[in-house]
């Protein structure tokens, strides 16, 4: 929701907002001069807004309750309400933009970011963006604002999120999937809706660009019967060398993407040599990327944070751990786990026994709960460490001083820490460290 209000202002709307707390994208709301309030939800802000100076439109995320006062509020004036898929679109279809969507269960955010970084580096010798580009990320970045608008800009490229089915929204000129593997039971009630889902979105797609055949659906035929373009990468671009499989499969797709946009560029401007950008030049910028907020984070030394809370990513951000801590000489890895949302874990627990093979120690904290059926019992530590190959080494652990400072001694000791969290455990361990 915050890099959409920095893009809403950057086009020329009047934004406001309110929230519980302080997100993350805080400051770069502050910067942009974007007025919002934090507290008590109980609709005394909108209430304001609507007197002076009025309001047109009232966004909300997808985690509101149906009964939330601003809601209520917005409803009983009159006020026209949606989800942010639809401003979205129509900021697209009003400025003109040529939308490259990136989609998939694990890897859009890190995807997505990777492309911003990359039409930020890319210029031409006058220092003008050879690939101009609008963007939204669903995370703070080091090295740019969340979203961003700029008049004459050409792409917009977006973090296409299947929650709430908000992708099928929109009907990009490009699409990236990066993987598909079930999610979001609270949504698709079976891995056939979810996978139906994903088709559909393809299917709405000018062209398709699948990270891994693993992304794409076992018969992609009514995709090129109805007209659309499609590509699987076969494996990764051995030029690529940032750390970790996945990112390198990431990078790839992002290499691939960068591609297609120049050849638009080309389209349009015919014989204009500037977008014959030689394949070393992409990889370069690829290879010296920088990272992103809460996707395998550097925090201090030895400390890194990371998103994963599904045991698929898990597995994979461990793995890409351990790479790095071979690389820089550390004596292994601890984990710091804290799922996200009790209802996903009935449906992923099965997935768990080796996805922390490759951990030497674990510390497994009390779900994060969000969006909860309640009719389902609240799985404990204990529940699933039961459940690990490495049982003998992962321990129930709780967000306190005692375990603040069993890793602050293990990372003396000369481990990484690695936490993995959607949750509040993240603040905690900026707290701890920082």
């Amino acid at each position: 929701m915050g890099p959409l209000a920095l893009m809403a202002k950057a086009a020329g709307h009047t934004v406001f907002g309110s929230d519980r707390a302080k997100g993350a994208i805080a400051p770069e709301l502050e910067a942009a001069g974007i007025e919002y309030f934090t507290g008590d939800q109980d609709g005394t802000f909108l209430a304001g807004k609507i007197r002076n100076p009025g309001i047109d439109w009232f966004i909300y995320t997808s985690a509101l309750p149906a009964d939330h006062p601003e809601l209520l509020l917005a409803k009983e004036k009159g006020i026209r309400t949606s989800k942010r898929d639809e401003l979205i679109a129509e900021l697209i279809g009003a400025l003109g933009l040529k939308m490259t969507a990136i989609a998939g269960t694990h890897g859009k955010t890190t995807t997505t970011a990777m492309l911003v970084w990359t039409v930020l580096k890319l210029t031409d010798p006058s220092g003008a963006p050879l690939l101009p580009s609008s963007y939204l990320v669903g995370t703070t970045l080091g090295f740019a604002p969340s979203g961003s608008y700029k008049e004459n800009d050409r792409f917009f490229i977006y973090e296409a999120d299947e929650y709430d089915r908000n992708f099928l929204h929109f009907y990009p000129w490009l699409a990236l999937i990066t993987y598909v593997s079930y999610d979001h039971p609270d949504i698709y009630p079976t891995e056939a809706d979810y996978k139906a889902a994903f088709e559909r979105f393809e299917s709405q797609s000018e062209n398709i660009l699948f990270g891994t055949p693993e992304a794409a659906p076992a018969d992609t035929a009514f995709l090129t019967e109805a007209g659309r373009t499609c590509e699987t990468i076969a494996c990764t671009d051995p030029r690529i060398t940032i750390s970790g499989a996945a990112r390198r499969e990431d990078a790839t797709t992002a290499f691939r993407a960068i591609k297609k946009m120049l050849a638009a560029q080309r389209e349009l401007c015919p014989g204009d040599t500037r977008y014959d950008v030689p394949d070393e030049r992409i990889i370069d910028i690829l290879n010296a990327f920088p990272g992103v907020g809460r996707r395998f984070e550097k925090i201090c030394d030895g400390v890194y944070t990371d998103y994963a809370h599904h045991p698929e990513e898990v597995e994979t951000t461990i793995a890409m751990a351990r790479e790095e801590a071979e690389k820089t000489g550390q004596k292994g890895v601890v984990a710091v786990y804290q799922p996200h949302q009790n209802t996903r874990q009935h449906e992923v627990r099965h997935l768990y026994p080796h996805a922390f093979d490759g951990a030497d120690r674990l510390y497994w904290l009390p779900t994060y709960l969000t969006r909860e059926n309640e009719a389902l019992a609240v799985l404990t530590p204990e529940d699933f460490i039961r459940d690990l190959s490495i049982r003998d080494r992962a321990f129930a652990a709780e967000l306190n001083d005692s375990l603040a400072e069993e890793l602050k001694e293990l990372q003396r000791e000369g481990y990484l820490i690695l936490l993995m969290t959607a949750g509040p455990a993240d603040g905690w361990l900026r707290k701890v460290f920082c």
